[in-house]
């Protein structure tokens, strides 16, 4: 029986962050029951059953899933349990954000089961905070984090941004310094990418925010990515430091191109290699339930094929610092890398930025800085 991991988004906020192009929603409180029941229902109506796989992973993300209230969450739990085989040891995780989850919340989300936090800290600058849009401050997230520690969970990741308007690298190692103190077992850190039709856009193109220039954005990541591994992360993906044995599951799964189900708005699938998604349109994703057209919903994006499965393949493995073995390559897909692609890795050797180490393929220390560029070599 295949394992797969299970995605459930929560597209309901307290505020929209001005970087954020996700699908989620504010002020929209009034429809979050008919959205949990939508969503409960699309789970119950999935196609795929028990005797078809073992749930190895559930990740709610959003938008704010620790804005709705605890027990919306665990009847969507509820709902997966009933649905599919949850193995005894699946990592299944909640993202939170600081201002939106009470002892209550927290306490709830241990007692139903979930074993991993993703809290969502970005900086321990307040002013940075509010140049951002976040709804809250250090201390908040200081309260957050504690309690979370107080109820029990011992699986907790804290996300940092770097490359913010007016973000200095003392903030960044304010930040590094105060996170290494608490000692979560994961941080991710995420490089502000500033998206169409965002507030954050339009505030750079008017002028009123400035952008770090791209060489000082370059040295807060060495500075984080130093710093983490000086004091017990391991760098295993390119945005990701965990302590040993702390890595996502559920990241991890899909950077090693596992299959995964995604239930709710704009939630995304990858299974029997074909990737789709449900719309991001809130009114209709739930009319379309109500009336029993689920399938309305889903938009295909790709039915792969051969090459285009390795293609990707090569592409996510080369997001883990680990690389891509080759011997593993050719038990996947019968066919040897070097070959498949000669002049890709020829060109991507000469400029340095991969290099082929104890059978191998690895992104060098500028092609981690231009790791873009190797990606679209093979897209």
């Amino acid at each position: 029986m295949k394992e797969i991991g299970i995605y459930v988004h929560i597209p309901f906020c307290k505020q929209k962050c001005l970087y954020c192009d996700f699908c989620s929603f504010s002020q929209k409180e009034s429809l979050q029951k008919e959205y949990v029941d939508a969503v409960i229902k699309e789970i119950e109506n999935c196609n795929i059953n028990k005797s078809d796989c073992a749930i190895r992973t559930v990740y709610f993300g959003g938008g704010t899933p620790s804005y709705i209230e605890a027990p919306y969450i665990e009847k969507i739990l509820e709902s997966v349990r009933a649905k599919f085989d949850i193995n005894p040891d699946a990592e299944i995780t909640i993202e939170v954000n600081p201002g939106t989850a009470s002892f209550e919340k927290l306490n709830t989300y241990y007692q139903i089961g979930i074993n991993r936090l993703s809290i969502g800290l970005q900086s321990t600058n307040d002013q940075l905070l509010s140049v951002i849009g976040r709804i809250h401050t250090y201390d908040e997230f200081k309260g957050t984090y504690d309690m979370a520690r107080k109820i029990g969970f011992s699986n907790i990741n804290v996300d940092l941004m770097i490359g913010l308007p007016t973000q200095s690298i003392d903030d960044v190692e304010d930040s590094l310094n105060k996170i290494i103190k608490l000692n979560p077992e994961h941080v991710s850190v995420y490089s502000l990418i500033v998206e169409e039709n965002t507030k954050m856009k339009e505030l750079i193109d008017s002028g009123k925010l400035v952008l770090p220039d791209e060489n000082l954005e370059r040295q807060m990541y060495w500075t984080v990515k130093n710093t983490l591994q000086k004091n017990g992360y391991n760098h295993y993906e390119i945005s990701n430091f965990a302590k040993n044995g702390y890595e996502s599951k559920h990241n991890s799964d899909c950077w090693n191109q596992h299959e995964y189900i995604g239930f709710g708005l704009s939630a995304h699938s990858y299974y029997n290699s074909i990737r789709y998604s449900n719309i991001c349109d809130l009114d209709e994703y739930i009319e379309n339930i109500k009336i029993r057209q689920i399938e309305q919903n889903i938009t295909v994006h790709e039915v792969q094929d051969a090459k285009s499965k390795m293609d990707e393949y090569v592409i996510l493995k080369l997001r883990m610092m680990e690389g891509l073995n080759l011997d593993n390559f050719f038990k996947l897909f019968n066919v040897d890398f070097r070959e498949t692609y000669k002049n890709k890795i020829e060109k991507l050797i000469k400029s340095n930025l991969i290099a082929l180490d104890c059978n191998n393929i690895k992104l060098t220390d500028k092609g981690i800085d231009f790791a873009n560029i190797v990606w679209e070599e093979f897209v």
